[in-house]
């Protein structure tokens, strides 16, 4: 048995396919299938149920391929290691982060990363929460930005930041005037455009929603704020908008108003995350650091809400009268 036969394994379980598992392992059908067999011969049990459609492993099969990946896993630590110690700010790091932070939260942070660590490889994989997590859990990723509370005992957190959110609304709206003087009680037996299922943001906007006695908005889920953005310009509805995602470099929309919230606001808590196992703690640690350096503004919601209008019509009668 060696390290390439699990990683075959893996990658079986994973595609499920064995010339998809094949490609990903860069190596022939005939080459993976004749190792899963050499291994299946040494181990003395069947892995693999083949079908002509699929194939499946067995109950076996299924436990040692996810003990192959620790193994995996933990071989990749003891190379991260190694790297670090011959050179502490060289290498890479995986990062998983959210769809609904890391478009606005990255243009402001990876210029202070570069300027830190100009030798460190930081790839970058937008996914859902729950596919961050599971990517942590299996070693595909060595850090992850998402937004408290987790219930992962095997996973370390390291707070970087509290973001407030704005509530967004048409000019058309009742609430467009409350700029300054809007509480939570506004939203009383309002209806929300939320995200589709999936989406932390959709389970904040909720929390929020059931502690007013707000409700979502029937019929419409978005699939991206930039969506949900537009649907409350078109006056459809409102929604809760985190500040980041409409501060520059995003483009305002005409006819959305941002009203900010009068005393605390609802917010959400952002962390970096990572496996307590892992052998790159430290860094990690320091990495963290600098995604807490974030602009001065950044996190304002007062500098990012909607300017009141000034009343012009007084002024356009003086100087009509001095006419």
């Amino acid at each position: 048995m060696n390290l390439r036969d699990l990683q075959y394994l893996v990658a079986l379980a994973e595609h499920r396919h064995f010339g998809h598992a094949a490609d990903a392992c860069f190596v022939s059908q005939p080459t993976l299938s004749t190792q899963i067999k050499k291994l299946e011969d040494e181990l003395g049990v069947p892995l693999v149920e083949r079908t002509p459609r699929k194939v499946l492993l067995t109950e076996v099969g299924r436990d040692i391929a996810a003990r192959a990946r620790d193994v995996l896993n933990e071989i990749e630590q003891i190379r991260g290691v190694a790297r670090r110690t011959l050179d502490p700010e060289s290498g890479t790091v995986r990062l998983g982060i959210f769809p609904t932070l890391g478009p606005y939260l990255l243009p402001h942070v990876l210029p202070l990363v570069r300027t830190a660590f100009p030798r460190l490889e930081l790839l970058l994989v937008e996914e859902k929460t729950e596919s961050v997590l599971r990517m942590l859990r299996e070693g595909k990723l060595d850090a992850g930005i998402l937004a408290l509370p987790l219930h992962e005992d095997s996973l370390h957190s390291e707070f970087l930041f509290e973001e407030p959110f704005l509530l967004a609304v048409s000019a058309e709206h009742p609430l467009a005037h409350k700029q300054g003087q809007l509480k939570l009680a506004d939203l009383s037996n309002q209806n929300l455009l939320l995200l589709e299922d999936g989406h932390c943001l959709r389970d904040q906007a909720l929390e929020v929603c059931h502690m007013v006695g707000a409700g979502e908005h029937s019929g419409f889920r978005a699939t991206s704020l930039e969506t949900l953005r537009q649907m409350v310009a078109a006056n459809v509805g409102i929604t809760l908008l985190p500040v980041t995602a409409v501060k520059p470099p995003v483009a305002p929309v005409e006819n959305l108003h941002l009203i900010e919230f009068k005393g605390h606001p609802p917010s959400r808590r952002i962390a970096m995350i990572w496996r307590k196992s892992s052998a790159m703690d430290g860094f990690l640690k320091r990495l963290a650091q600098i995604f807490r350096q974030l602009p001065a503004d950044l996190l304002d919601a007062h500098t990012a809400a909607t300017p009141l209008a000034t009343e012009v019509a007084p002024i356009t009668k003086r100087r009509a009268a001095r006419r």
